[in-house]
């Protein structure tokens, strides 16, 4: 579960950054998430909830959005954009391979009181 890693550094790096800033406390963290980073939203969200007692987030809200993958099929070339993994083609059944968009976790932003 490597989700409560990804948490305590976002949280470090929030408070870190809420502090240079003068900020008393943190609002609202929005994290990026790709459909292929192995990142699970839900356990990331769970994890945020248990590990923010007790820092400047407490009351903070956490926002995610889900990136897509893209991904080209090796028979007809097509281009697609996956809101969902899969591994065939939907025009030609062909294989698809993966690109390198869908693999994002970033802190993409914080709102701070």
């Amino acid at each position: 579960m490597h989700e409560i890693s990804i948490i305590e550094s976002t949280l470090q790096l929030a408070e870190e950054y809420a502090r240079n800033a003068g900020s008393p406390g943190i609002v609202c963290l929005r994290i990026r998430v790709g459909l292929v980073s192995s990142v699970v939203p839900e356990t990331l969200t769970f994890a945020f909830d248990v590990l923010k007692k007790g820092t400047m987030a407490e009351n903070a809200t956490l926002e995610i959005e889900r990136v897509p993958a893209e991904a080209r099929c090796s028979q007809c070339g097509k281009t697609l954009r996956l809101d969902k993994i899969r591994f065939d083609c939907p025009e030609c059944n062909g294989l698809l391979i993966l690109g390198k968009a869908g693999n994002d976790l970033e802190l993409e932003s914080l709102e701070l009181l």
